[in-house]
């Protein structure tokens, strides 16, 4: 029978069920309402959860559903029926309250809600009435008048409502009925009716049998027994002062507190007048929470009262005298409420992992605030304590969101100690508070960035490959592979093929090697692009310049542009008129050094000359200049050794040789020219004077063999005549510039002439004839001229066609 009961119940459930959902269908979001029974079997089903909160059964493993009251429900993941977990008895949740709820939330993350459910329990009639005593013993004199009520002890019936205790009868007696009378507090307990009066000496005792049965279908009864015990008279019963004693008491009072003072009063005298007191049907908590003076009627605190767990007490006290009568009333104690409990904030959900850069109003956790005060008292406000860039925002009943309400970077703050306050509004108002630390999650939101704007770093040329040149540095703020940098080269002012074998760049450290050796000479500068980039996702970057100069150093000689040699490898010549001035302007010395700045700054010395102090050589300029006039005794012919050194360390130079003739024409200045000595060499020189000593040896000794020979010839014939022979060699010069040379530099055009004979041997230069001329170019290899043999000196002829030409003979 109970089995087909609960079966109805559950439709009825089911069919209130589909009401509620057709009327929360709108606002599904605010709470969803079920009823069902209570002592449903484990796993029976309450209500399809996914269906009516309008979510798939697919996203719930991703939504992380769960739920706060597992002691009595669960879901099933399947298919999101909400099924009963645990036993659910309705007196052991809700006492005797009229309605019962088990309320819980649902909370789903991503995103993150709370649903609110709430199941009705209905009470079912699984309590029978019981009473405290097994049985109740009254007294009763014979004198005792008909219309006399007895109150008897009450049934106690923990279901509620229809299935609460409703009445009471007795087993049939002709002197007593029974009659139910209401307590303050709604319950209902018996009173016995005297209808006839009692003869002790009759019968002195009387045994009846008290029902008590509730509303339920099929009702539920319990019994007690009465034992009447007829006593001799006493007439007047004890009287109350009043029927219903009211009191308010602050909870949490100190024991042994004075509650009040209940009073009955008696007409009889002597030992029939005397009264005590006792508790009536008090429960045994109640009992022991308070203690009733039996002779005073004095109540006082026996235990801590506490508003939270019982609001209200009724006591029912009972007066009697020496006798057999007794009186009862009852006793109401109000519970006043204090601010004792602080408020509770407990964290629904929870994620201390928060990505830095989340958008504002991002919710970070579910806050559930609660205080067990009542009104005032349990009213609570929440905050966030510190200056934090979170704010608390509110949901409902007591609900709150932790939401982002600032910029995070990481970079910046990496962790947030967040305190959540709660504070009521009681008088004094208590104060309650929790703390979560909160992580703030790196994203790679910095890019590298170089620690200087450019670089410039100064190389030596020659430098050996391989060798450090520069070292760029970059950091990146962030963490793990979102700040691990790596370096590389994106551009460069150099050939892409040729940027490998010149430069190279270490992607961990950052050293930029020289891969080859620089020559400033052929690459005095070149820049490069070099990229910081990180290891995130996606990768940042950034960029800088480096410009390497390569510095000069003293690694070339200087370069001698003029004078330049002849095409032998020898010396040229340069005239000086006779009368030149101290300062003439002879030639210029023109030298240049590959090298740059200092290690090309070139200075010019004199290192040898034939007349010390007859010339002078600009320091920087490199020109010659006659330091005085030429004197008497000073030789026609000079040499000069030059040198030029460039400014590096060491210092590098170079000579050059210059063979100055003074004359005031070509023409005088060709007897000089023949006199001009070869270079001198020493090895030469050592072997030209061991020649010369055998030479003169053997000279001598033909000299004497020819000074015989010549005397036995005088003697012997005439003189013969003498030989002319012609010329060996004729070289001329052409005018022209020299090349390579730089500005400033002077050009000059010469006539050079060599001569084998003494200084004396005079040339004379005479027009010839078209037969006479030689066929070829006067400078060619084999020249032809015509030498007449004559006392006077020979003379050379030379075309006036070829006037712009210098030719010359050497004369043997």
């Amino acid at each position: 029978m109970l089995r087909s009961f609960r079966k109805a119940e559950t439709m009825k459930s089911q069919v209130l069920f589909l009401f509620l959902l057709s009327l929360l269908r709108g606002a599904i979001s605010q709470q969803i309402q079920y009823s069902i029974p209570e002592e449903l079997d484990k796993g029976s089903w309450v209500g399809n959860l996914a269906k009516d909160l309008r979510l798939s059964v697919q996203e719930w493993p991703a939504r992380k559903l769960r739920i706060s009251a597992e002691d009595f429900f669960s879901v099933r993941a399947e298919n999101g029926d909400l099924l009963v977990s645990g036993r659910i008895d309705r007196e052991k949740i809700c006492g005797r309250k009229s309605e019962c709820a088990v309320e819980f939330e649902m909370v789903a993350d991503n995103p993150m809600t709370i649903f609110h459910v709430s199941v009705a329990i209905q009470d079912i009639n699984d309590n029978a009435p019981r009473f405290i005593a097994k049985s109740i013993d009254l007294e009763i004199s014979e004198l005792a008048l008909p219309g006399v009520k007895f109150p008897l002890d009450s049934a106690q019936d923990a279901d509620v409502d229809g299935n609460s205790l409703k009445k009471y009868f007795i087993s049939h007696n002709e002197h007593f009925s029974l009659s139910m009378k209401e307590s303050p507090d709604g319950s209902k307990y018996p009173e016995l009716l005297l209808e006839k009066p009692l003869d002790r000496e009759q019968q002195n005792s009387h045994h009846l049998i008290l029902t008590a049965m509730d509303g339920g279908d099929p009702p539920l009864s319990g019994t007690t027994l009465i034992r009447i015990q007829v006593t001799d008279a006493n007439d007047n019963a004890p009287v109350f002062s009043q029927d219903t004693y009211r009191v308010s008491l602050q909870e949490n009072v100190p024991w042994g507190t004075s509650v009040l003072h209940v009073m009955a009063t008696d007409q009889d005298e002597g030992i029939n007048a005397e009264i005590t007191y006792a508790f009536l049907n008090a429960p045994a908590t109640t009992s022991l929470l308070f203690i009733l003076n039996p002779n005073t009627g004095d109540i006082t605190t026996n235990g801590t009262l506490d508003f939270e767990e019982t609001s209200r007490y009724m006591l029912g006290v009972e007066a009697k005298d020496g006798g057999v009568h007794t009186a009862h009333c009852n006793v109401q104690i109000e519970i006043v409420d204090e601010n004792d409990n602080a408020p509770e904030v407990t964290f629904m959900s929870f994620s201390n992992q928060i990505p830095e850069g989340s958008d504002l109003g991002t919710v970070i956790a579910l806050i559930k605030v609660q205080d067990q005060d009542s009104e005032q008292n349990g009213l609570v406000t929440c905050y966030v304590q510190e200056e934090v860039p979170f704010k608390l925002e509110s949901t409902s009943k007591n609900y709150y969101k932790l939401v982002i309400d600032g910029a995070l970077d990481r970079e910046q703050k990496a962790e947030y100690n967040v305190t959540i306050a709660a504070t009521d509004k009681g008088k004094p108002a208590l104060f309650s508070s929790t703390s979560v630390t909160l992580y703030i999650r790196d994203v790679n939101d910095n890019a590298p960035v170089f620690h200087q704007a450019t670089y410039v770093v100064h190389v030596a040329e020659n430098n050996p490959p391989g060798a450090s040149i520069a070292h760029v540095s970059a950091s990146d703020p962030d963490l793990g592979p979102n700040g691990h940098v790596s370096y590389s080269i994106v551009a460069s002012d150099l050939e892409p093929r040729a940027l490998s074998s010149y430069v190279s760049v270490n992607p961990q450290s950052g050293v930029v090697f020289a891969q080859r050796a620089f020559d400033h000479e052929q690459l005095r500068a070149f820049q490069l692009t070099l990229q910081a980039r990180d290891h995130g996702s996606p990768a940042l970057s950034s960029n800088v310049s480096l410009r390497v100069l390569v510095g000069d150093r003293n690694d070339n000689a200087p370069r001698v542009l003029y004078p330049a040699l002849g095409p032998d490898g020898s010396a040229l010549f340069d005239t000086v008129p006779r009368a030149a001035q101290p300062g003439y302007l002879v030639t210029k010395v023109v030298a240049v050094d590959a090298d740059s700045g200092h290690n090309a700054w070139l200075s010019y010395h004199v290192l040898q000359a034939s007349e010390p102090g007859l010339f002078s050589v600009g320091l920087r300029t490199g020109e010659v200049r006659t330091a005085r006039a030429l004197g008497d005794r000073d030789a026609a012919r000079q040499r000069l050794l030059v040198a030029v050194r460039d400014g590096g360390q060491p210092p590098l130079s170079a000579t050059a040789t210059l063979l100055l003739v003074f004359a005031d024409s070509l023409q005088e200045a060709l007897p000089d020219l023949s006199d001009q000595p070869a270079p001198s060499d020493p090895q030469a020189e050592l072997q030209f004077y061991l020649v010369v000593a055998l030479a003169l040896i053997s000279v001598l000794f033909l000299l004497a063999v020819i000074l015989a020979v010549a005397l036995h010839l005088r003697r012997s014939s005439s003189p013969a005549a003498w030989g002319c022979f012609k010329p060996g060699l004729c070289v001329k010069s052409a005018p022209g510039v020299l090349p390579h040379y730089s500005e400033g530099t002077l050009p000059y055009s010469y006539n050079l002439c060599v001569a084998s004979q003494s200084a004396k041997t005079e040339f004379n230069f005479h027009n010839v004839t078209l037969e006479t001329a030689p066929p070829g170019d006067l400078l060619g290899e084999d020249p032809s001229m015509d030498i007449g043999t004559s006392n006077e000196d020979p003379q050379i002829a030379c075309d006036s066609s070829f006037s712009h030409h210098v030719s010359f003979c050497r004369l043997n």
